[in-house]
C-alpha cells in the first residue's frame, strides 16, 4: 500500500511538468475550437448593421457633441482648442449663466404662445377628424372636404406672409380691439402673442386633422355604435369614448405641434420683428445672441442654443411612451 502510494506519488511528481503541459495545450486547443465556433456562428449581416448603427450614432451625435463641448469654453479656449475636444483648463459656465439670463424673457414668452396655440390646434383638429369619421357626408363631399385640409398642410408660410400682415393690420386690429387690455398697464407689444397663437392654430388645424383621421378610421365602428344605440349623442360618444382612446394620438400632434410652434421663426420676424420689443420669443432673442462688432461668440451661442431647445427635449421626455404608441398605429 505504501509503496504503491510511493510509485504514485512519485510518478505523479516525475511527470507533473509533463501533466501541466498537456493540461495547458489541451485548454488552449479547446479556447481556440470554442472560439472558432463562435466566429463561424457570427451572421455577418448583423454585424453590418450593428458596424452601419454605431457609424450613424456617430455621424449624428458628433455635432451635438461638438456643440455641448463648445458651450462650456471660454472665448479663449474656443479659438485654441479643437471643436470637439474637450475644453480642459478653460472650462466655464459663465456662458451658460449668461444666455440664461438673456433668453429667460423669451422663454416665457414662447410658452405663452407655444402651449395655447399647440392645444387648442389638436383640439380642433381632433374634433374636425371625428366629425369627418362619423358623418354620413357622401363620398363625393367628404373627400372635397379631406382635400381642403390636404392643401392647407401645403399653403408654404411665405406666400401668407403679406396676406397675414394686412389682415392683423387691416382687418382685425388687434392692437385697437384689446384698447381695454392695455389699460390694464399690460405692455400692447404682446398683442403679436396673441396674434401668433391664432396664426399657429389656424395653420395647425390641417395637419392635426389629417393625423387625427388616420388614427380614428382605425378606431372600432362596433363600439361606438353600440354606444349610439344606448343613445348616446355624438357630443357624449367623443367625449366619453373618443377622446380618452385618443391619448397616444394626442401625444404624437402635441410633440409635432409644439415643436414646430417653438422653433418657427418667420412668424415671429413678422408679427413680432425685433428681439427687442417685450413680447420677443425666444428664438428671435437666439437669433442675435452672441453677435457684436468684435465677432461672434459660437460658446454663448451655443449654450443659448441648448437652453432654447430644453422644453422640446421635456416634451418629448414626457410623451415619449404614448408617442411611440400613436405611431405604431
Amino acid at each position: 500500500m505504501t509503496d504503491t502510494d510511493g510509485e504514485t506519488s512519485v510518478a505523479t511528481d516525475a511527470d507533473s511538468g509533463g501533466t501541466a503541459s498537456a493540461r495547458t495545450d489541451g485548454g488552449t486547443v479547446t479556447g481556440r475550437t470554442g472560439l472558432r465556433a463562435r466566429l463561424a456562428r457570427v451572421d455577418a449581416g448583423r454585424v453590418g448593421l450593428y458596424v452601419t448603427l454605431l457609424a450613424l450614432v456617430a455621424f449624428y451625435m458628433t455635432p451635438i457633441e461638438t456643440g455641448l463641448v463648445t458651450s462650456f469654453k471660454t472665448t479663449q479656449a474656443v479659438t485654441e482648442t479643437a471643436p470637439f475636444a474637450l475644453p480642459g483648463e478653460g472650462f466655464t459656465l459663465e456662458k451658460w449663466q449668461t444666455a440664461f439670463d438673456v433668453l429667460i424673457r423669451g422663454v416665457g414668452n414662447s410658452v405663452l404662445y407655444a402651449v395655447p396655440a399647440t392645444i387648442i390646434s389638436a383640439l380642433f383638429g381632433s374634433l374636425a377628424a371625428y366629425g369627418l369619421t362619423t358623418t354620413n357626408l357622401s363620398g363625393r363631399y367628404k373627400v372635397a372636404v379631406i382635400a381642403m385640409f390636404v392643401a392647407g398642410i401645403f399653403i408654404p408660410y411665405q406666400a401668407v406672409l403679406i396676406p397675414l400682415t394686412q389682415f392683423w393690420s387691416n382687418v382685425v386690429p388687434l392692437d385697437q380691439l384689446l384698447g381695454f387690455v392695455w389699460a390694464l398697464g399690460i405692455n400692447d407689444d404682446y398683442v403679436g402673442i396673441v396674434e401668433l397663437i391664432v396664426t399657429h392654430v389656424a395653420y395647425g388645424i390641417p395637419i392635426c386633422t389629417i393625423l387625427f383621421r388616420s388614427y380614428y378610421k382605425n378606431m372600432s365602428e362596433e363600439m361606438i355604435e353600440s354606444a349610439r344605440l344606448d343613445g348616446a349623442s355624438l357630443r357624449r360618444v367623443y367625449r366619453r369614448i373618443v377622446l380618452p382612446l385618443s391619448t397616444p394620438m394626442f401625444a404624437v400632434v402635441l410633440i409635432y405641434q409644439f415643436t414646430q410652434i417653438w422653433n418657427d421663426l418667420l412668424f415671429t420676424l413678422v408679427l413680432v420683428a425685433t428681439e427687442s420689443s417685450a413680447a420677443a420669443p425666444v428664438v428671435l432673442i437666439l437669433a442675435g445672441l452672441g453677435t457684436s462688432q468684435e465677432g461672434t461668440d459660437f460658446a454663448l451661442r451655443m449654450a443659448g442654443a441648448f437652453l432654447a431647445a430644453l422644453p422640446t427635449l421635456a416634451v418629448y421626455i414626457a410623451f415619449g411612451d404614448e408617442f411611440a404608441e400613436g405611431v405604431a398605429t
